[in-house]
């Protein structure tokens, strides 16, 4: 009886939607991501450089070990594939904005114990980027036997060999973009799942189509200036893109719905 008298109340949580929605975006979107990016690297330049130091030993050594021990094209298939677990790389430098966003004092400690506190999720998508990878070294692979490079190839075979490389690569960094666009500042960000955030990543990226392909756009050319200075310029470079990243997650992705990381 008591059961029936008692008043009726409304549930405290409601079950937050399968995938986030997102903001239409302009054309110049991309620029003022840079511009934010450039201005946390300003207000944290020895975390932020140091990061990016550290992204250029790991990419130096990459180099040794296919030079020493393997062949000119295991070399450029790890130096692409760098690309693909970018994104993953750059987790450390979401949180640095993140700090510089409630106040804090960026510190790398504080990147790595963040890091630690998603290890699920982020090992998640690791897992699913080292897929990804293998099956980009096989596809290599495959290219080399029809297309086969020698340690001091000519230009011709060289051009034909990147050409095709791109065209598959493409394929693959398409991919990974759709889905690691935003989904790592989300989870860096809000209590959410890795299959949440990469769907909501994935919508936002085809809803925002054009935008999203200047972003994309933007990326790639700072890995090319990248490669123009014998990879030097990851240490700026890749601070401001994963900062920028940042704010275009702030941008895009409506993630209200779900709590925030305390």
């Amino acid at each position: 009886m008591d059961n029936y008298n008692k008043p009726k109340t409304t549930l405290e949580i409601s079950e937050p939607p399968f995938v986030a929605p997102c903001h239409q975006l302009t054309m110049d979107a991309p620029v003022r991501w840079l511009k934010l990016g450039w201005q946390d690297i300003k207000t944290a330049p020895k975390p932020s450089l140091t990061y990016g130091f550290l992204m250029l030993v790991f990419s130096y050594l990459i180099g040794f070990i296919a030079y020493e021990f393997g062949s000119f094209y295991m070399l450029m298939s790890l130096l692409s594939g760098f690309i693909f677990l970018g994104p993953i790389l750059a987790i450390g430098l979401y949180s640095i904005s993140c700090q510089i966003q409630v106040g804090l004092k960026p510190v790398l400690g504080y990147c790595i114990r963040e890091g630690k506190r998603h290890l699920g999720n982020e090992g998640f998508f690791a897992v699913l980027l080292l897929i990804v990878l293998l099956i980009w070294a096989r596809a290599t692979s495959i290219i080399h036997v029809f297309f086969p490079i020698d340690a001091d190839p000519n230009w011709d075979d060289l051009i034909l060999f990147l050409a095709i490389m791109g065209v598959v690569g493409t394929i693959f960094a398409s991919f990974i973009f759709c889905i690691s666009a935003f989904s790592l500042p989300m989870i860096m960000d809000r209590k959410v799942d890795m299959i949440t955030a990469g769907i909501s990543s994935f919508n936002a990226v085809l809803n925002n189509k054009a935008v999203m392909l200047f972003w994309a756009f933007l990326i790639v050319l700072t890995i090319a200036l990248s490669f123009l200075t014998g990879l030097l310029g990851l240490v700026v470079l890749l601070p401001l893109i994963g900062h920028a990243t940042w704010h275009g997650y702030q941008e895009t992705i409506d993630a209200s719905a779900w709590p925030k990381h305390d």
